[in-house]
């Protein structure tokens, strides 16, 4: 699978494993955190989480930017991930981050770090590939990159969940995902007694090693305390995480290409050629952004495995066992099927290339779309029937026997990861084929700007989730999906002709 490929690739990827954890501890515990330390509605978190992540990939714009004006990507790479370190190191501190602007702040940070370095290393991984002898594996370096930059993330949701628990048991607790609403519900003294005499005791108790707390005040305010700090020590995780990407950059960083500004040709250029020259960059921007709209779309329907598939594992789902024993353990689906399935992938379009049957680029775009429809399909049919969640949050939440399986969410994520592999990864590559050779900074940022735009609309799938049925909450994201797909087939023989 390697054969062939810059020597440089895997210690960029391995370099990128670092940002991958830490974007995986966030993608597992952030909206969780945020609900729990501040009392947020689902709806408000989101509000946050869709500034974040949205700022996360509209600053790899400028992060661009400054690469290309300094023509320094690999300084400002090192810059990013110490940027980031800083960022999380605010989050770990409980006396620090005492309200929601705070750590809104302390995100910023992350996500300013995140600007500088995620687009240009990208930038680098494509310029390996602008070299003749590997042009034609563009598409599979990617991919391979792709997938050992999520090795880190594999391990990122287990880790913190295994932090903030064991944190929880230090203080003579046990894990529910429950309590912290309804202990906010509580103390707030918007609760029933029917709810505060039944399953609030009844979890109060359970958690309490079976003892029944005498002060359930008491009982609130000290379980609410040592769950969100156990939080903010889990995002230690990704400070010693960035630390490991830092030493693996610094001591790899030769193997990467160092861009040059190309010499002026010594022949003359007509006017007509430099017509034709401008006229053909002009295309491959127009194609360029034209990608970046559609692919809007696919953010904002996959980024909701963090937001609004998290609230439905910590709502409607059945949790317990040694596979699905917390929320968070949800987002280690995705890379761990990303690491699984990417050799899979490449040997299945390798086939295919070997028979002349190969998709373009642009086509694999369109078939992933099609596929993350197929995703939220199976989430739309799994919920029909589910009460809304005014519903369950006034009967202090689903009981056992009425919430869904976990391999509903399982098979979802299987199904988002396929589609994750025919998008993410393969449009990195054909933005680093059709982008300008003094514009590869810059057109990765607005790859990355596409993706803010999607995660900025994030909320409206917090906002969806809160007021209307689950069911045609998913069904919503299904029509998204479909509509991107077919105006990607649609725009396919001019996208196929400018990449050529």
């Amino acid at each position: 699978m390697l054969k062939n490929h810059p020597k440089g690739l895997i210690p960029a990827a391995l370099a990128n494993m670092g940002e991958r954890f830490g974007f995986y501890t966030m993608m597992a515990i952030l909206t969780l955190f945020l609900m729990s330390k501040f009392n947020l509605s689902g709806t408000e978190a989101g509000l946050m989480y869709s500034i974040f992540y949205g700022a996360i990939y509209i600053l790899a714009l400028v992060g661009g930017i400054i690469a290309d004006r300094l023509r320094n990507y690999k300084g400002t790479i090192i810059v990013g991930l110490i940027v980031m370190s800083v960022g999380y190191v605010l989050l770990s501190m409980p006396a620090l981050i005492t309200t929601k602007y705070i750590a809104l702040a302390a995100l910023l940070v992350i996500a300013f770090g995140n600007g500088l370095f995620k687009g240009n290393l990208q930038a680098l991984v494509g310029q390996m590939y602008d070299n003749d002898q590997y042009r034609d594996k563009r598409d599979s370096g990617f991919q391979i990159f792709y997938m050992f930059i999520n090795i880190g993330a594999m391990f990122a949701p287990f880790l913190a969940a295994w932090v903030r628990n064991t944190f929880v048991k230090m203080q003579g607790y046990a894990y529910n995902a429950d309590l912290p609403g309804l202990c906010h519900q509580y103390l707030d003294g918007k609760m029933s007694e029917e709810v505060i005499g039944g399953r609030f005791s009844e979890l109060a108790t359970t958690v309490s090693n079976g003892v029944m707390p005498v002060d359930l005040s008491t009982f609130a305010t000290s379980y609410l305390d040592a769950f969100n700090t156990g939080f903010h020590y889990a995002f230690l995780t990704a400070v010693v995480a960035m630390g490991i990407s830092l030493i693996i950059f610094l001591s790899t960083k030769r193997h990467l290409p160092v861009p040059r500004i190309k010499e002026k040709a010594a022949t003359h250029i007509s006017p007509e050629e430099l017509q034709k020259n401008a006229k053909e960059i002009r295309q491959r921007i127009y194609a360029l952004l034209a990608v970046f709209g559609v692919v809007i779309f696919f953010w904002f329907s996959f980024h909701q495995n963090g937001l609004t598939l998290t609230y439905f594992a910590k709502d409607y789902t059945l949790l317990g066992g040694k596979i699905f024993s917390s929320v968070e353990v949800f987002q280690s689906i995705n890379p761990i099927l990303v690491v699984f399935l990417t050799p899979i992938v490449i040997g299945i379009f390798g086939r295919l290339a070997k028979r002349g049957k190969e998709p373009s680029t642009p086509k694999k775009i369109a078939i992933g779309m099609g596929i993350a429809a197929s995703a939220f399909v199976l989430m739309a049919v799994g919920s029909i029937g589910l009460p809304l969640l005014s519903d369950v949050t006034a009967q202090g939440g689903m009981p056992d026997e009425m919430r869904v399986t976990p391999w509903l969410l399982f098979f979802t994520y299987f199904i988002l990861t396929v589609a994750e592999l025919f998008i993410s990864p393969l449009g990195l590559s054909f933005v680093s084929k059709v982008a300008p050779p003094h514009m590869q900074g810059l057109m990765q940022g607005g790859w990355l700007t596409a993706t803010a735009v999607g995660n900025f609309s994030l909320i409206l799938g917090a906002m969806m989730y809160e007021n209307i049925s689950i069911s045609i909450t998913w069904t919503v994201f299904v029509a998204v999906c479909v509509a991107s797909m077919l105006l990607m087939l649609a725009m396919l023989k001019w996208l196929e002709k400018v990449a050529k």
